[in-house]
């Protein structure tokens, strides 16, 4: 598949060997003067990806819901939220630990902990197993084995399906990676409802479609430095244009697959609020989309995408909470 389009996964016996001594000096082995504090391992933990997944896992668990607030229901929120958030920090502590040598040759990555050799790379190892076990375990016990279950799916397919596998040798390491990233809200519905039904399906599809072009807007954006890394991304491997037509394709389906929502939200009751604010959100989305073949500065373009991108994802979710809180006075 990867000959196919263009991309050369496994290099000759000798340049492979150059390759690695390469990176291995780019790797710091040696402990700095300076110690690790606190704030080194919870940058481990990228925070920033964290707090907007746990943003979809509480709207899940929100809607899920369906108006019945009580003290347990709290109890069970804080269990959730937690448990998923150990999970995902899990996910990305083992994913700077293996992606380490990568990113000593990119510039937004080559000054993290487990390049500079801040943290040692067994103890980072650690650490995230530490983290994935106690996430897992938490949600099993305090919440539900269904939540668990897709916890631990969620962290093998991110850890070992996209960042080992996909994310080094094949351009489909995006679609293979939002499999994993479309969990959170469906751990939080879950949390409550017990079940995966026609709702739980459709959170799952809102973000696995939302995230590849929110990441190839990021990749076209960084394709140099992808490329200086050797990651075969879509940007990188096939172009811009190619890249701008992928894009497209999950944006004009995720307007449709959002308004599911309306109609099969079962106990949720989403009503005309998220629905027009979804249409008109994802059609926005899609416009920015389409002019993004008609400018000039494909930079600039990306970069706009991007910060939409993370807005509609957040506003999408806040509003399906504030309208399913308003159907169910």
């Amino acid at each position: 598949m990867d000959k196919q389009l263009g991309y050369k996964a496994a290099p000759d016996t000798a340049l492979h060997a150059d390759h690695q001594a390469e990176v291995e000096s780019a790797v710091q082995t040696d402990v700095p003067s300076e110690p690790a504090t606190w704030k080194d391992y919870f940058a481990l933990t990228k925070p920033g990806i964290i707090f907007s997944n746990l943003i979809t896992a509480f709207g899940g668990f929100w809607i899920a819901s369906a108006g019945n607030f009580t003290i347990d229901w709290f109890f069970l929120m804080i269990f959730t939220l937690v448990g998923t958030a150990l999970v995902m920090a899990s996910g990305t502590v083992l994913n700077n630990y293996l992606d380490r040598d990568m990113d000593a040759k990119m510039e937004r990555t080559k000054k993290r902990a487990t390049v500079s050799g801040k943290i040692k790379p067994s103890v980072v190892l650690g650490y995230g197993i530490i983290l994935g076990i106690a996430g897992i375990a938490l949600l099993f016990v305090a919440v539900n084995p269904l939540s668990s279950l897709l916890g631990l799916t969620g962290l093998f397919l991110y850890v070992w399906v996209y960042t080992a596998i996909f994310k080094r040798t094949s351009v489909w390491s995006t679609f293979a990676g939002s499999f994993s990233g479309a969990v959170p809200p469906v751990i939080g519905y879950c949390a409550v409802s017990g079940k995966l039904d026609m709702t739980g399906l459709i959170l799952f599809l809102i973000m696995f479609l939302w995230q590849p072009p929110h990441f190839w807007a990021l990749g076209i954006r960084r394709k140099e430095e992808y490329r200086a890394a050797g990651y075969p991304l879509l940007p990188v491997v096939k172009g811009n244009y190619v890249t701008k037509v992928s894009m497209m394709r999950y944006i004009v389906l995720l307007v449709p697959v959002s308004q599911l929502l309306f109609f099969y939200s079962g106990d949720a009751h989403v009503g005309p609020l998220y629905f027009f604010a979804a249409t008109i959100m994802g059609l926005i989305w899609a416009f920015m989309g389409y002019k993004g073949f008609k400018t000039k500065d494909d930079d600039k373009w990306a970069k706009g995408m991007f910060i939409y991108s993370v807005n509609y994802l957040t506003l999408l979710f806040l509003i399906m909470v504030v309208d399913s809180t308003i159907m169910n006075l």
